[in-house]
């Protein structure tokens, strides 16, 4: 069984390459250029895990978190930021606004889907 995972991020280039490593293990992809459309991608479609970047047009990653956490619903859905940001006190911070978890930029592809996946249910996994 696949997982159904929403990526937000406005950078084409980082876009399809996670969208492409995670499609290889067999999950299915969902993507927004903005963190407005993220919300509402993520409301409609119910992900099983949320990747989102912090730094977006519309709606920054803060906001998205801020938003999909006021939702009782929302609040058990992993959401973990893969961002830039990685000063000291940045991975805190993420953590203290809601993240479930924080993954740095530039994504390594030989280790970024067993990372993304840590966050899944094992039946969710591709990868043991």
């Amino acid at each position: 069984m696949a997982a159904r995972i929403l990526i937000v991020e406005d950078n084409p280039a980082n876009l399809e390459l996670m969208g492409f490593l995670l499609r290889a293990h067999g999950h299915t992809v969902l993507d927004a250029l903005d963190g407005e459309r993220g919300v509402q991608l993520a409301r409609t479609h119910g992900p099983d895990l949320i990747l989102c970047d912090i730094q977006l047009p519309r709606l920054d990653g803060y906001g998205v978190i801020r938003q999909l956490r006021s939702d009782a619903a929302w609040r058990p859905c992993p959401v973990l930021a893969v961002t830039a940001f990685a000063m000291v006190g940045d991975r805190e911070k993420m953590l203290a606004a809601g993240f479930d978890g924080y993954l740095p930029k530039p994504i390594a592809p030989e280790t970024f889907v067993r990372e993304v996946e840590t966050s899944l249910p094992p039946q969710l996994r591709s990868c043991s």
